[in-house]
This record gives structure tokens, sequence and C-alpha cells, in this order.
């Protein structure tokens, strides 16, 4: 019986590679130092995974920026802009990720989209109707080498050929991707090849897309690339996670295949359904440590569910964890700030090792006394997880009425009410919420947390950041102002350190692209607000100004998806706790004198199951945790959220009912392609299409900006548009975001004169 290691996390588990990979950017240190850090981090990654075990290492899960724009790079498919004189090379994955590397010219970097329904985005490929596909890229091949020359077993992990078109875009002209596919899959054999001539005997193919509902061509392309890539001496370990692919039964039971990996975390009953149809040599891996959770598992029962089928498999069961352990923090150990009754509560990348090593003790031989063990601890956690209820949480979510959920008025009165008070220009303009988090922003926070300075002292610097924050937006002639959120680590676990029910970590990051982490708070019991998060934050930012200043809060939604949740109530039950809690920020922001107020929610479209037909459910609850944060509020209050690198097409008439006054959305990497959605549908509320990447380091020109606007008037009545930044800009500098944020309202005002 063998562990089987999906892929594990890059970063580090003190995100040496986020550390790192920024030097280089800022050219604080050379490639060669850059290519060092990352040797150094594979090869204790590697030694973990050996050391728990595990035979065949993982190849493919690091990358430097995204692992499916690394697979672009070898297979040559980078767009032409991106690419310099030398090849593809790294600084080429640099260009493409974020627009601009230590060489080569800028260009506009591509699309970056979520992976599924992750947190996680990735670089969106780029290809056309006479696309060619050649090995371009070696970084692949180099992996498979380095581990081998330390001693272990190499198991390449690259999506599969099928998934990697379905997550690709058409450029230049709209054609059937599929289309490409003959060529694709000879590239394909070409790298198996390779492998096999390096000594590689299995290979793992991801194939998410079957948790999908594919249509008939997609299907068949399932079936015509599993044939061609299982002719050689390869063994092909086809996996697929995020959903149960039990609806692809038939089809995959016929797959000429090794192996299959199932995710049997989300979708525990598909593992009957396969195991009748599984060939006589065919591998399980069987999926049942959850790869997107932090909760320690509960052995016990895995083991009792699995026990019949490790008696009839034997060698040919591998356990794992339900998908790649991209989504999970780094290591357990080194969290000393936890309270014991939490810590024994949780499993990070590295204890997902043990657990499956100790899984195997269970089902191997339950009677000893290392078994016997591990039971009782099982038992100990359920227990003290019982022992957290919180009733007065649990009364209130049992008292809410319909009406709870619904704002007084319909939103035409709404919004009249709301330009009678605030008499905005056409074409407001505004930003998203935050501003650069510099050094000294993060220096003075560091400080205060090892108790250097008092919290009064951390509060009057944070005061003159704020106050610095008003005047620079008075300068550039923004019309509703926002206080810069310097106080905030997060978007998410800023909330999440104020919130009864919910812990936090001190190095439990997580990877959401190229070098940004996210450190996602811990919903351990039901959720209630003790006392105002932000609204001294917001009452001194207006205090400052005649301007409206957006009160700055994160829904309730992406709070939930943006954290690791408990797993013993539903996620609808944990969304409306935490919409109560945000409800009570809400009405105080207003009672404070705040009349704009901004419940983000870019995580709204995340929580889509994957297949359409269970999508009502989510999107009820997912609308209704929303309106109940927003609903307590008059009708001169007005109420946006921001939603970004989402498809709205299919989630339209959703995100209409959610009522928010204003919504702003991330358009410029897509030329506006996103508002097509809000178009088509006739979207009856305000809109603010994002005009600025803040992805990119690049400043985006006033031509550039009224192009994209005109494009957006097309679109939408003038009169519903504001002028706005793709997303917050934290992560930027002062020296990039000012430029651009010159050139926004220069162009505002020139988009008045022409447009009015």
């Amino acid at each position: 019986m063998q562990l089987n290691s999906l892929g594990f996390p890059r970063i580090g588990r003190f995100r040496e590679l986020k550390f790192a990979l920024e030097k280089y950017w800022r050219g604080e240190i050379e490639q060669s130092q850059l290519t060092d850090i990352s040797r150094d981090l594979r090869k204790s990654h590697w030694q973990w995974q050996a050391d728990a075990g595990v035979k065949l290492l993982p190849v493919g899960d690091f990358a430097f920026y995204d692992q499916v724009l690394t697979l672009s790079a070898t297979l040559g498919a980078i767009p032409e802009r991106h690419r310099g004189d030398a090849g593809i090379d790294i600084d080429t994955l640099f260009r493409v990720g974020r627009g601009r590397a230590p060489t080569g010219n800028d260009a506009p970097a591509a699309e970056m989209t979520k992976f599924f329904n992750t947190n996680y985005h990735y670089i969106v490929p780029e290809l056309t109707a006479d696309q060619t596909f050649e090995i371009g890229y070696d970084q692949l091949f180099e992996e498979v080498s380095e581990v081998q020359a330390l001693g272990y077993q190499a198991k390449p992990v690259i999506l599969g050929p099928v998934s990697f078109l379905y997550l690709s875009k058409s450029v230049g002209s709209d054609f059937d991707r599929l289309s490409l596919l003959p060529q694709l899959l000879e590239t394909y054999q070409k790298i198996l090849t390779r492998f096999n001539s390096q000594g590689v005997e299995w290979i793992q193919l991801d194939e998410p897309v079957l948790a999908l509902e594919l249509e008939s061509d997609w299907q068949a392309a399932i079936s015509q690339t599993y044939t061609a890539l299982t002719e050689g001496d390869l063994k092909v370990l086809l996996a697929s996670y995020y959903g149960s692919i039990a609806h692809q039964h038939s089809l995959v039971s016929k797959l000429p295949v090794a192996g299959l990996h199932l995710d049997l975390v989300t979708a525990p009953q598909q593992l009957s359904t396969f195991v009748a149809t599984l060939g006589q040599e065919q591998v399980l891996s069987a999926g049942v440590i959850n790869g997107r959770n932090v909760w320690a598992a509960d052995l016990d029962n895995i083991a009792a569910q699995l026990s019949s089928v490790a008696r009839d498999l034997k060698q040919r069961l591998w356990l794992a964890p339900s998908c790649s352990l991209l989504h999970s923090p780094v290591d357990l150990e080194v969290e000393t700030a936890l309270s014991p009754v939490l810590k024994q509560q949780l499993s990070f990348a590295k204890q997902k090792l043990t657990e499956l090593s100790k899984l195997k003790i269970l089902l191997n031989d339950a009677d000893s006394v290392e078994a016997k063990a591990i039971v009782v601890e099982c038992r100990s956690r359920r227990s003290a997880r019982a022992e957290a209820a919180n009733q007065q949480v649990i009364a209130r979510v049992t008292a809410l009425t319909e009406q709870d959920y619904e704002r007084d008025d319909l939103f035409a009165v709404r919004q009249a009410a709301q330009r009678q008070k605030f008499r905005l220009p056409l074409l407001p303009t505004t930003t998203i919420g935050s501003f650069p988090q510099t050094l000294a922003i993060r220096g003075l926070r560091s400080r205060w947390r090892k108790g250097e300075i008092s919290l009064e002292q951390y509060n009057d610097q944070l005061r003159q950041v704020t106050r610095d924050t008003v005047e620079r937006q008075l300068k550039l002639g923004i019309d509703v102002l926002v206080h810069g959120e310097a106080e905030r680590n997060d978007m998410v676990e800023y909330f999440g350190e104020q919130l009864d029910g919910v812990g936090f970590t001190q190095f439990g990051w997580v990877q959401s692209y190229g070098s940004r982490c996210v450190k996602p708070p811990l919903i351990y019991g039901d959720v209630s607000r003790p006392a105002a998060m932000t609204v001294q934050w917001a009452e001194f930012a207006q205090s400052l100004t005649d301007k409206p200043v957006k009160g700055m809060l994160t829904g309730p939604v992406t709070i939930l998806h943006w954290s690791f949740a408990r797993e013993d109530i539903s996620r609808e039950q944990i969304a409306t706790q935490i919409g109560l809690a945000i409800r009570d920020e809400v009405v105080e922001l207003q009672n404070a004198g705040i009349g704009i107020i901004q419940i983000d929610e870019p995580a709204f479209r995340e929580g889509l199951p994957l297949k359409k037909s269970d999508w009502q459910h989510y999107l009820n609850w997912a609308v209704n945790a929303f309106k109940l944060s927003a609903a307590g509020v008059t009708n001169e209050t007005q109420i946006h959220t921001h939603m970004c690198y989402s498809e709205f097409n299919e989630t339209i008439a959703a995100i209409a009912a959610m009522d928010a006054d204003v919504i702003t959305i991330e358009t410029s990497r897509s030329r506006m392609e996103l508002l097509n959605a809000f178009e088509d549908f006739n979207y009856p509320n305000e809109i603010g299409p994002g005009v600025y990447d803040i992805h990119s380091p690049n400043t985006p020109t006033v031509d550039e900006i009224v192009s994209l606007m005109q494009k957006a008037a097309q679109k939408v009545p003038v009169e519903q548009l504001w002028v706005n930044p793709d997303c917050g800009l934290k992560t930027r500098t002062w020296d990039e975001v000012e430029p651009a944020l010159v050139n926004l309202v220069a162009a505002t005002k020139i988009l008045r004169r022409t447009l009015s």
C-alpha cells in the first residue's frame, strides 16, 4: 500500500519563495540566487515527503509563478508579446504573469482567473487558431533529474491536455479549441517520451475538468487523449479532484490508464462506483485526506470506510490527499502561539503526509498499540469540537425572517435618494479600498506585534498614514475616497482576528498567485462580532474631508471561502452567522455617519459547485448571506460590492439579486470583455469596470483608460458607470499608484466632456 502525494506547497513554510521572487524583481538578487533558493526549497519538500513514506515524489508542482503557466512555457504556447531574444526562460514567465521582468520589454500581462472553485489564480493560456506546440522550456525535465540526483523516484505531475485546452482562451478569432488537440497530443507524447528516457515509471496527468458536466465533444476528447497517451511504457495516473466524477464513470472506466485518483473528500460515494469496475492491474489512488482544509482527519472513520477496499486491492490501493496540498499551509510545527486545544485540531501539508502514514497503520494492523493510540487521539478531537457551540448565535440565526434579507425599497428609489444626498458627478471616480502597504507600515505593525511600541503609539502612526492617504486622494481629485486600510494585514485575516469563533495562525500562508500569499483565518466555532471592527477608522477618515469616505468591509461569502471553515455544520449556516456579524458592523458604520459602505465579495463565484446542476442551491444561500449583511440600512446609504477575476455570464442573475447599489469589477485584462454579461442581462444597478490592472507594475496611459471606458459606455449606459482600478492597491507602491490615478482622473475628465 503506497502513499501518494499529488503535489506540495512551493512557497516554503516561512514564504522563502515569495521573498526571493520579490527581491529578484526589485533587482536585489541575481537569477542564480533565485534558482538556488528554489532548489533548496524543493529539496526540503521532497525530503519531507520521502520521510513520510512517499516513494514517488511529485515533480511539476513547483513553479516560479504558476504551474499552468509553466506548462504553457513547456508547450511553447507563450504570447508573442512576451517572448524575448533568448527564447523562453524564467523571465518570460514573469513577463506573462505580471507584465514585467528584469529582462525583456514590458507588455500587458496575460489574463488571470481562479483555478476551478479555489482561491488559487492561474495564468490563462492564450491560443490562436493556427497555434503550434513544441517543447520550449525544460524546467520539468531539469527537476526530474534534480530529484533523481537526490536518490528519489520522480513522478511528474502536469495538467492533462483536455483540461489545458478547457482552461485556455481563444485569441485573434473565435475557434474550437479542441481543433488543436491532435497537435497538442503529439507534443504531450514527446514530453512523455522524454520523461521515459529519464527513467520515469509513473506520470500523473490531472484532468479536473472531469468533475464538470462536460459536453459530448469534450468527453470524446478525454477518450481520444488517454487512448493516445497510454500507448508507451510510461504508466499514467489519471487524477481528478474538487468534486465527483461518478457521472463520467462510463467514460473513465474504459480508459486504458494504469491508475485513477479520486477525490473522496468532496465525493466519498463515488468510491464503490469505481472500485466495482477497476481493472485487475489498475491502481486506485484514494484521496481521503482533505487537501483544501486544515482540520485533522478522523482517521479511524476513514479507515473503517476503506477497510474492505484495502483488503481487496492490497498494494493496488494508494493513500493520498484529495488534491494537491498547494491549497494548504506548509507546516504546523512552526505555530507556537496557537492554543493547544485548537492546535490539536489542525493538520497542515507536512502533517497531512503523516496522517497518511497513520492511516496506513490503521489499515494494516488495527489491533496494534500504535493504531489504538491513533483512535484515542481522533476521539479526543471530536469531543473537543462538540463543546464549542455558542447557543446565542444559533438562536439568532433561527429567529431570522424573510424581511431581514431585504432593503426597504427597490433600487430606483434608493438611487434617487443617494443621488440627492451625494451629488456626485457623471462617472464618479473611486478606488477599491486599500492603498500601498509600504515597508514602513509593515515594519510598524511588526514592532507593535513584538511589543516594541504600545497600541497607542501604533494607532497614532496609523492615523498619520490615514491622514496622508486622504490628502493624496484629495490632491488627485478622487470623488469618493477610502481610508486606505493601513491598519489591515489582510482583507479577511483582519476581520478574523476580531470575530469570536475564529482563530488565526502565525505562518499559515497559502499561495494565491505569483508571490501573493494569504493567511486564512480558522473558523472553528459559531461566529459573532463582539465589538466594532472598522468604525473608528472610518469615522477618523471621514472627519478629514467633506467628500464621502467609504466604509470598507469584507463580505460574509468571501470571509467564508477565504477561511479554513469548520466541517461539522454546513457552509450555508456559517455564511449566515458571518452575515449577521457584518450586518452589525454595517449598521454601526451608518449610525456613525458613513454614507457609502462597500462589502467586498471577490470570492462569490469561487464557491460555485463544479456541476451547474448544483449551482442554484449555492447561489440562493450566497446571495442571501450578502443581502443579510447589507439590508439593515436606510435608502440613502449606498452599498457597494467588489468582485474580481470572475466570469459573470452564468451568474449575472444572482449578482443582480444581491441588489448592491454599485458593483465594481475587474475588466482591464479582459479589455472590458467581462462587461458583456452586464450588457446582455441589462444590469439595472451601477457598475465600476476596472481600468487599471493593479497586478502589473505598468502604468495605464490616459488614452488606454479613455479607450476602455468608451468600450464600457457602449455596453452600459454612461449614467450607470463609475471609474476605478481593478482591485485594491495594497500590493503596489506609491510611485506606481499615483501616476496611474493621475491618469485615471485625467481620463475621466476627458470622458465627461465626450460622453455627457
